[in-house]
């Protein structure tokens, strides 16, 4: 039998999204935080190991979490949040820093500006075995026995019934948004289903970058794609935000000698087309009918995404 503890390579459980807030008797409610999704191997007698949604070991870039294996009383698999809190919530872009840093000294400095914590909300693995079978209420009893809270790592808190109570929290306090969990759901691995729902305050989303256009005033433009029913689809440009550091990124990455897209989009002949492994997040306004982006902004890199992760779903 596979042991997902030794093996390291899980894909963790994906959400699908709806517009409104609900209330429901049969789901619980978390805030959604603006962080790095990643799994947590943990043992009290050996080690630490984190991996990201690309099973990408993350220790190395936050290694203030090294010790948090003696935060748990047997051997498990968590999932869970990576943050860091600055100016009094989750942000994303000090965790962006770190992964784009490699040099070992700038980011202990980091760490003692600004640490890291792990919010773990499910348990997957307990002592010697799976317990992906066990209904959600029971995971979350079990992860509150398990993990002993600290500064460093902590459970997710969660309310029942009041999703829509929950979500103008959200809002008043500027943050991502919520994650709706059916009480009875099991946990299935790298499958998207409408047990996890998320309702998002700020209007975001994940796409590839497919390439770029560098104007004669120096101006960039960020070409997106998303995933329609296995199609890449052009998804628009994005101008505003864009920094250098990113953009140094993007433009080194392998050029393509053709468009990745079905067709080329119209007006964009002479774009420079690159090789599909960039991932960015983009703010904005709304989405049209088509898709189409209206007042995007440049937000991020995503480097623990890959361009498999960013599906267009239109939203009924």
């Amino acid at each position: 039998m596979t042991d997902i503890f030794d093996i390291k390579n899980i894909k963790p459980m994906l959400i699908e999204e709806v517009r409104d807030a609900f209330d429901s008797k049969d789901f619980i409610y978390e805030f959604k935080l603006d962080g790095e999704r990643c799994i947590a191997y943990l043992d009290p007698s050996y080690k630490t190991d984190l991996r990201n949604k690309r099973n990408r070991i993350i220790l190395p870039v936050v290694p203030e979490l090294a010790d948090i294996n003696k935060q748990v009383k047997c051997r498990c698999v968590l999932d869970g949040e990576l943050i860091i809190i600055k100016d009094g919530k989750p942000d994303f872009l000090e965790i962006q820093r770190r992964s784009i840093t490699g040099n070992a000294f700038k980011i202990k400095l980091m760490a003692e500006k600004f640490p890291a914590s792990y919010i773990a909300f499910d348990i997957l693995y307990y002592d010697d075995h799976e317990v992906t079978n066990l209904n959600l209420i029971e995971r979350k009893k079990l992860l509150e026995s398990v993990v002993i809270e600290n500064n460093k790592m902590q459970v997710s808190k969660y309310i029942e019934k009041q999703g829509i109570k929950l979500f103008d929290l959200s809002k008043k306090y500027d943050l991502e948004g919520i994650v709706a969990k059916r009480k009875d759901s099991k946990y299935f691995f790298d499958i998207r289903t409408k047990d996890w729902i998320k309702i998002k305050n700020l209007l975001d989303d994940d796409f590839v970058i497919c390439g770029y256009i560098k104007n004669k005033n120096n101006v960039v433009s960020i070409l997106l794609g998303q995933y329609l029913n296995d199609t890449l689809t052009f998804m628009g440009h994005v101008i505003l935000g864009i920094n250098t550091r990113d953009y140094n990124i993007i433009s080194k990455t392998k050029v393509l000698n053709q468009c990745p897209f079905i067709e080329v989009p119209v007006g964009h002949q002479n774009a420079i087309w690159i090789t599909l492994k960039n991932v960015c997040t983009v703010k904005f306004l709304q989405r049209t009918q088509s898709g189409a982006l209206r007042q995007p902004v440049y937000k991020s890199l995503r480097l623990d995404k890959s361009p498999s992760d960013c599906i267009y779903i239109p939203i009924k």
